[in-house]
């Protein structure tokens, strides 16, 4: 079979809820993906930054097939030998009393929407079912029913209703507006993502989570950043609530830049790409709400999702794929603006870290951001629009500075080459 003998056989077979790129990868490793023509390309999606540690990562790997002839699955209705270790060790890493383990990043944003309400009933004292949490216009939080119903995207909610009622939304990067809706009766949290990747990787104000962070501690509100696609590293923090730190072997939550969620959601690279794993953390204030059989997952927590995301945290920390995210972050933006300067079809480059998207000088409407990134796929780069015309460029942060260069070379080339 060729690469349109697949695309027909999953147009046939697959529900039409995506529409990819149109490239068919057969294998992955490093930086790199094969298509199954053979045709090597640069990954500067990296899965939506689940592939944060590189792909098919040999010690992530090793620890999935090592716990794959082991033990698989127990159910949390018994105790396992691994979740324990997994669960001191993701606590200690991020800093909090507890975790509960969920698998999708969806997920884990409900599981935290639950713990918040719950959090308000028992001990904030706000009426039953009258809690309200804030949440951000241009928010991408997952596409369940709950989560689409304070989407602002058409394609997520038309005929999907009725919607599920307790949110208020204002815009992102407004601490006025914060602000002010913290002052409206019955609010419980602040559901934020510390830069908006679905949204065209919109970075706010230096001090917007710092802000959002003291305001809702003077509100008794409590603070959730969802760090599914931007935590691990991915913005040259640990966490992107870290800020612009300067922290180099480990996190450490350095006081004049970190903003301390009270309620952690991560997912995607705390597996690297190999499994799903998601998790919500926050201390024992705020998780001891949650009593037996009010919340769970028959595969949250397994022993191969343990194992594997002890690997992925380890190779993050042993390979420095913080500071390398930080210094060739820098890296691309400078190449990318230098780029910009020699062309009208981009208008500017924004990020941090190793999540950056460029702009297209053109209306979201147009199928400009689309051809571009056909052509830059026939050059040997994949990666995606997002929003019509906005590009996410998210690669691996095993990548190293030569190899940024080679893409930066192809992406000039492409862009130089480009006829709307």
């Amino acid at each position: 079979m060729n690469t349109q003998d697949y695309i027909e056989v999953e147009d046939k077979y697959g529900a039409h809820n995506y529409h990819p790129l149109p490239v068919v990868l057969s294998k992955g490793e490093g930086v790199y993906v094969w298509d199954v023509e053979g045709k090597k390309y640069f990954d500067f999606l990296s899965a939506y930054s689940a592939v944060n540690q590189g792909h098919c990562h040999p010690r992530i790997i090793k620890a999935l097939t090592d716990q794959s002839e082991t033990l698989t699955l127990t159910s949390r209705a018994f105790y396992n030998d691994v979740l324990g270790e997994y669960e001191k060790y993701v606590t200690d890493t991020f800093g909090f009393d507890k975790v509960l383990p969920m698998n999708t990043g969806a997920e884990a944003v409900e599981t935290a929407l639950k713990l918040c309400r719950k959090w308000a009933y028992e001990v904030k004292g706000i009426p039953e079912n009258q809690a309200t949490i804030i949440v951000c216009d241009g928010n991408f939080h997952g596409r369940t029913t709950t989560i689409v119903s304070f989407s602002n995207d058409p394609d997520a909610t038309k005929n999907f209703g009725p919607y599920t009622p307790g949110f208020v939304k204002i815009p992102y990067n407004d601490t006025n507006a914060l602000e002010e809706a913290l002052k409206l009766p019955n609010i419980a949290g602040f559901l934020v993502e510390p830069i908006q990747g679905e949204a065209g990787v919109y970075t706010p104000n230096d001090d917007f989570m710092r802000n959002a962070k003291s305001l809702c501690a003077e509100q008794n509100v409590l603070f959730i950043a969802d760090e599914v696609q931007t935590g691990i590293a991915r913005t040259g923090s640990l966490l992107a609530v870290c800020g612009d730190c300067k922290c180099q072997s480990t996190c450490e939550r350095q006081e004049d830049t970190y903003a301390r969620p009270d309620i952690l959601i991560l997912g995607k690279a705390l597996s690297g790409g190999v499994y799903p794993v998601s998790a919500v953390l926050a201390n024992n204030n705020i998780m001891n709400v949650i009593k037996p059989g009010q919340h769970g997952s028959t595969f949250g927590g397994n022993p191969v999702a343990a194992k594997v995301a002890i690997a992925a945290l380890e190779v993050v920390k042993d390979e420095n794929l913080i500071q390398n995210a930080r210094k060739l972050g820098k890296l691309f933006r400078h190449g990318m603006q230098k780029i910009i300067d020699n062309n009208d079809l981009v208008v500017s480059v924004r990020g941090k870290g190793l999540l950056n998207a460029i702009i297209i000088n053109d209306s979201p409407d147009s199928s400009t951001a689309w051809d571009l990134c056909v052509a830059m796929k026939e050059n040997g780069l994949l990666a995606k629009p997002t929003h019509g015309n906005i590009i996410r460029f998210a690669p691996p942060l095993v990548m190293n500075e030569s190899q940024i260069n080679e893409c930066l070379e192809i992406i000039e080339k492409t862009i130089t080459a480009f006829k709307k």
